[in-house]
């Protein structure tokens, strides 16, 4: 993968993820802080940041429960150690963090 559609590719799933969270979780405050990391921050003051690492040509994401590693694998983000769908990942882990469902989708 390129950089350029590294850079594509991430930028579209964060995003999806913004839409995402602001769609689910309207009391929950999501900013986007520069280019390509979000931060997200629950009622508890607790936050969940996602961000593009172009030199690993990765997203990570940082939460309570720990550090995320996700690549681009035949269409979609992958965790890299089991395979979970980012989206799917992330809606796990907020649903952890903020004590409440959430499922977040790319559409």
């Amino acid at each position: 993968m390129t950089e350029s559609e590294f850079e594509a590719l991430a930028g579209a799933a964060l995003s999806a993820l913004e839409s995402a969270f602001e769609a689910s979780l309207p009391d929950v405050d999501v900013q986007a802080k520069g280019e390509g990391l979000l931060e997200i921050e629950f009622d508890d003051g607790s936050k969940m940041v996602i961000n593009r690492h172009a030199a690993a040509r990765e997203i990570w994401v940082a939460a309570r429960r720990g550090g995320f590693h996700f690549r681009h694998d035949r269409g979609a983000w992958r965790d890299t150690r089991d395979g979970t769908e980012l989206f799917a990942a992330v809606s796990k882990l907020a649903s952890e963090q903020g004590g409440a469902p959430v499922v977040l989708s790319a559409r």
